[in-house]
């Protein structure tokens, strides 16, 4: 159920400015490590002493649209001053090689038809490329039928200019569409969290959307990258790996409506198994978050990133709730989005937990494997030489049950414990086993 507005406690309403006076001082204090993501989601990687630099040039768009803002407009502005610049330097030699830039009395001798009228230096040579180029007519400069060079260069001019025009337009709307920028409008919470969730550890992180316009089939990916070092004694600078998203369609994608909590279980097989309160400052790793997903209203792709290192993984924390209900909507208080509150939580790694607690459990399978032996019985199937029930294991906190009475055997007895999973008269039949 939502919390209603007002009957949250005090306690909870905690504001950003507590939140970072709660913060542990070893983050303040460390060196920063590097990371590969920033918190805005780009990229922390240099690439140096690349020889190869022309394969840049075998996708002239692509190195384009990468460019930054100045550069682009910078190259943009370049490519129509020189297409003019070589384009008034044809025509003037044409209009030269006419003799068009004779000086004449236009009263006594008119001379021949220029190729292109009202040319008489470079400064009008250039005018009309202008003109030509971005179909500006003004009326005093036009070619004639006399020269059919000057036609030819004018078609070819058009048809450059229009590929210039549609390169650069092109350019700058997906600059401008790129999907990055709808990426702004995702906030991430600036720390995660590790707190008990139905009895187990879990790492948990908010995300929300300040757009009203919705992200169609969004999904979520965690990847833990950490050093790791082989059985060869290889060392492994970047080693990723997948961490599955809690989700009960065992699938990662998500509703993001309103602002959510992802979570990830940390059990068996989990990346995170082994990280508990002392060594969460130690360890050298960084949980990488991509979100991706299709703009609602433009249909691009779109990819929004974020990573969290040791220094900003709260232990035994969990996010308070922003959540409320006014006027039968539901209204989301960002103000308090990364905000956290305390919970009691053990120190020890999940690992720990499960050889701690787990043990009576581990005893009871290690007592079923003597009857699996002789019978699954009605009910139970066969697995690694014990009987297994079809009903899913009961968890490593739960409370272990009472062992059943041992059955003494007769001549050589030996003493074996049975799991009562049939009928009476199969365990009448089971009364007399030897060695």
């Amino acid at each position: 159920m939502l919390a209603r507005k007002g009957l949250l406690p005090d306690g909870f309403l905690l504001t950003r400015l507590a939140e970072d006076q709660n913060q542990p001082n070893r983050c303040r204090s460390k060196c920063q490590r590097p990371r590969f993501i920033t918190k805005t989601g780009s990229c922390n990687v240099a690439h140096k002493n690349i020889r190869e630099q022309g394969r840049f040039l075998q996708d002239v768009f692509t190195t384009m649209v990468d460019l930054k803002w100045q550069h682009s407009l910078l190259i943009f502005t370049s490519a129509f001053l020189c297409s003019w610049m070589l384009f008034a330097m044809i025509w003037w030699l044409v209009a030269f090689a006419h003799g068009d830039l004779k000086p004449r009395d236009l009263d006594s001798d008119p001379g021949p038809v220029p190729c292109v009228t009202a040319i008489h230096s470079f400064t009008s040579a250039f005018l009309f490329s202008i003109e030509v180029q971005v179909t500006i007519g003004f009326g005093g400069r036009m070619v004639t039928e006399e020269c059919p060079v000057a036609i030819v260069v004018l078609i070819i001019q058009n048809i450059l200019g229009l590929i210039i025009n549609a390169v650069m337009l092109g350019c700058v709307f997906m600059k401008t569409a790129q999907a990055n920028r709808r990426a702004e409008t995702l906030i991430f919470s600036r720390n995660a969290v590790i707190a008990p969730r139905n009895g187990r550890p879990t790492f948990m992180f908010r995300v929300g959307d300040l757009r009203k316009s919705m992200i169609i089939s969004a999904t979520v990916q965690l990847q833990v990258i950490r050093r790791t070092v082989t059985a060869e004694g290889e060392v492994i600078p970047v080693c990723q790996l997948d961490i599955q998203v809690e989700n009960p369609l065992r699938s990662n994608g998500i509703f993001l409506v309103s602002p959510l909590i992802i979570s990830h279980t940390i059990e068996r097989g989990s990346p995170l198994y082994e990280l508990s309160a002392q060594s969460l400052a130690s360890e050298d790793l960084e949980i990488i978050v991509i979100l991706e997903g299709v703009v609602e209203t433009t249909g691009i792709s779109m990819q929004a990133r974020t990573s969290y290192i040791p220094e900003e993984i709260l232990w035994g924390r969990r996010f308070v709730s922003i959540i409320t209900e006014e006027d039968g909507r539901h209204c989301v208080d960002y103000s308090k989005f990364g905000n956290t509150v305390p919970v009691r939580m053990s120190s020890l790694s999940a690992k720990e937990l499960d050889q701690t607690r787990g043990v009576q459990e581990g005893g009871a399978e290690a007592n079923l494997q003597g009857w699996g032996l002789v019978r699954a019985g009605r009910g139970g199937f066969r697995r690694g030489g014990r009987a297994c029930t079809s009903s899913a294991p009961h968890p490593w906190y739960a409370q272990s049950e009472k062992p059943e009475p041992e059955a003494e055997l007769k001549g050589q007895k030996k003493t074996v414990r049975l799991e009562v999973i049939g009928p009476k008269a199969q365990e009448e039949d089971l009364g007399d086993i030897s060695n």
